[in-house]
């Protein structure tokens, strides 16, 4: 795959800055009546007031039947915000699931942990999120919650994660961001956009690039990435958008810890490394995407658009994992005295490529007294996974290397490296979808829709077995009723299916790496959304998902068997309160269940990894007597969460607070914002993460971490 020369370009940046007109401010008061909207949303509202996750237009999220957060551009500047980890913190609804530091963000909505393959979505096209997914070129993060069957296919029933690429601008723009944290980490960014000398060419370019220096010693690292977005205005009716961004990061994996005596929490020190041998080498991945979109305005209320992405993802992935402890026979568990059994893992060449593809209609009709908003279309979806039997064996000369997590100390490595790569896992998903918005009268809508996904998958988990083979279709229906209750308040009742891949069989399963076959979930949810004034809405949703319970048997196999059953309450406010204060609060109670296993041990308890309660609230106040100056607090609260799918082990509750203020100034005619943040103000020890992969790992939340920034707008 072509990788870009960052010397390259810087060329190519300054060439577009030594020539301002390509950025000229554009307007044509003539345009027809059929043109097309702008596609860049400049105001700077202290909130979004839509979102296209939720449906298959930028729809108002007063009048979406679901629960929808979004964070935009301008929120991740001021809130300093450099990942989806740093996003979640304002998100009650997102948890972590398996986030290791060094490694893939991953995330869990609604208490179900989402699929990498099928769950993150650049401007609706799926992308994987087996690596860092780069926020400097994504104008919104919009957050679907709940199934999301007719919107998107296949993907967890928690929900969608979807980033929508930055546009062109209408006039220039020039923004650079440097940030230095705490231990040394180093980030600088550029976003430059506008029009060409022909303002029917516009352009948008980001760089960035980070010197990483986590909390936890040792996993350091280090990222790059340059991103270019274009588009041409062919014609008032015809718009034509093309992206591309390449990413490469390298950083040293942070691995969790066990359960001591797998019975007790380890009492250790948040930046405690367990990957630290000499041999230990930086988890090495690049991605990719190369995305076209096409719209065209056939007339006012009619249009169609074609889009596609192609994503690429490598991995080179080396870990000293700790696990288990063979003097005690507990796998998995660490032994009590902190002892813990150190394997080589190493594989080598892990590619992933997929493929969307999209193509709808979409346009307004009247039947007699009923208005119709109809979108119609077909999608395809291909993946080709690739890779090669890894290396995981026990360190040492002779295969028994152990190491402990209080006084480390360093063992020999395993022998070997991973095997030839070859394809393992191969997809071709293929959809029909229809959405019809029925105005029944000027405050009833009826939202009827549904897709038909065809599923197709081969995989060969072991060379000596034949491949594994599945070919089938499912319906997955969605209906709701909005009703409004005033022009600024509706309430909504939904119905939705979903259908996810089933999960992968972990390592040491009897079944490991194969996929469970492909199962369906259900979900209910009622909600009332308002907005107060046109920049402060509020809503509360009430839902119900059932699934299929995946985990790993007493007989060492992953099965699916039984129910997972979440029911849950959300609540949010955002937006500005007051002309000083600007507000984001978000709360999710969760109930969680086990049903139907047979098992007298798991029916009934706790899901893993899901707290009864959590809570985050984010206000920022401009201080009247000083221009220019904002002062920030965060407040995160989140319960406890149960370790173990027989609920015997509980992580407890934890508080966080984070601090930060802002300083809007000039510098040599430079408009310029000062930010200082204090993350975990109070240095809090907790369990930020508590997975059951693998055999169960708990993974210890930052501690207090200053930063400080400048923006200039140039």
């Amino acid at each position: 795959m072509y990788k870009p020369s960052f010397a390259v370009s810087a060329i190519a940046l300054a060439l577009l800055q030594a020539f301002p007109a390509a950025a000229a401010a554009v307007t044509d008061a003539s345009a027809d009546a059929q043109a097309l909207p702008e596609v860049v949303i400049t105001g700077a509202k202290a909130q979004a007031s839509r979102a296209s996750v939720a449906g298959f237009a930028n729809t108002p999220l007063l009048e979406t039947p679901a629960s929808v957060s979004v964070m935009t551009s301008l929120q991740m500047l001021d809130r300093q915000v450099r990942s989806t980890t740093d996003a979640a913190k304002f998100d009650a609804s997102l948890s972590d699931a398996y986030n290791a530091v060094g490694y893939a963000e991953q995330f869990s909505i609604r208490g179900f942990k989402l699929d990498n393959a099928s769950s993150y979505r650049k401007d609706g096209m799926s992308v994987s999120a087996d690596a860092q997914i780069p926020l400097e070129n994504k104008e919104r993060l919009e957050v679907l919650k709940g199934l999301s069957g007719l919107q998107a296919g296949v993907s967890a029933p928690g929900g969608v994660v979807n980033y929508v690429t930055k546009r062109p601008t209408e006039t220039a723009l020039r923004t650079v961001v440097l940030e230095e944290r705490e231990r040394g980490t180093l980030y600088g960014a550029a976003d430059l956009g506008g029009r060409f000398d022909d303002p029917r060419f516009g352009y948008r370019v980001n760089v960035a690039a980070e010197r990483l220096r986590s909390y936890i010693k040792g996993a350091d690292g280090n990222r790059k990435f340059v991103s270019a977005a274009f588009d041409w205005k062919i014609s008032p009716q015809a718009l034509l958008q093309v992206d591309a961004d390449y990413q490469k990061k390298s950083q040293v994996t942070a691995p969790g810890f066990q359960l001591l005596n797998n019975a007790t929490l380890p009492n250790i020190a948040a930046d405690t490394m367990l990957n630290n041998q000499p041999w230990s080498r930086p988890v090495e991945t690049t991605s990719s995407n190369i995305g076209a979109r096409f719209e065209y305005l056939f007339t006012p209320d009619w249009s169609a658009t074609v889009s596609a992405n192609q994503h690429q993802f490598k991995r080179d992935d080396y870990t000293a994992f700790p696990y288990g402890c063979t003097a005690q026979l507990l796998y998995p568990g660490f032994c009590g005295n902190g002892d813990y059994d150190v394997y080589d893992y190493i594989s080598l060449g892990e590619k992933k490529s997929p493929l969307t593809v999209q193509a709808l209609v979409q346009g307004k009709f009247s039947t007699g007294s009923i208005k119709h908003e109809f979108t119609g279309g077909a999608s395809l979806f291909r993946n080709s996974e690739k890779w090669g039997d890894y290396l995981y064996v026990q360190a040492g000369a002779d295969g028994t290397a152990f190491s402990n997590i209080y006084h480390p100390f360093m063992v020999a490595p395993a022998a070997g490296t991973s095997g030839p790569v070859s394809e393992r896992r191969r997809d071709n998903e293929r959809a029909l979808f229809a959405q019809d918005i029925l105005s029944l009268n000027e405050q009833l809508k009826l939202h009827a829709g549904a897709r038909y996904v065809q599923v197709k998958r081969d995989e060969i988990s072991d060379a000596t077995l034949p491949p594994a083979h599945t070919d089938v279709g499912f319906w997955l229906p969605n209906v709701a009723l909005v009703y409004s209750l005033r022009s600024n308040v509706s309430v909504y009742g939904s119905y939705a299916q979903g259908l996810e891949h089933g999960g992968i069989a972990p390592i040491q399963t009897t079944n490991q790496g194969l996929a469970l076959a492909p199962g369906k979930s259900k979900q209910v949810e009622a909600g009332v959304k308002a907005d107060i004034h046109p920049d402060l809405s509020a809503s509360v949703a009430l839902f119900e998902i059932r699934k299929g319970l995946e985990y790993t048997d007493a007989h060492n196999t992953y099965v699916r068997n039984g129910r997972a059953q979440n029911r849950g309450l959300e609540m949010s406010l955002n937006g500005r309160a007051s002309r000083d204060l600007m507000v984001g609060v978000s709360a999710t109670a969760l109930n969680t269940r086990q049903r139907d296993t047979g098992l007298a041990a798991m029916d009934g308890k706790r899901v893993t990894d899901v707290a009864a309660f959590k809570s985050t609230v984010y206000a920022d106040y401009a201080v009247p007597q000083v221009a220019g100056l904002s002062v920030n607090a965060n407040w995160i609260y989140s319960g406890k969460k149960a370790f173990d799918k027989e609920n015997q082990v509980f992580v407890p509750s934890y508080h966080v607070l984070n601090l930060g203020g802002a300083y809007d100034t000039r510098i040599g005619g430079i408009h310029t914002t000062l930010r200082a943040g204090i993350d975990n103000a109070f240095d809090k020890f907790y369990w930020r993460d508590v997975t059951p992969d693998l055999g169960g790992y708990l993974m210890p939340g930052a501690t207090r971490t200053f930063r400080v920034s400048a923006q200039f707008d140039l």
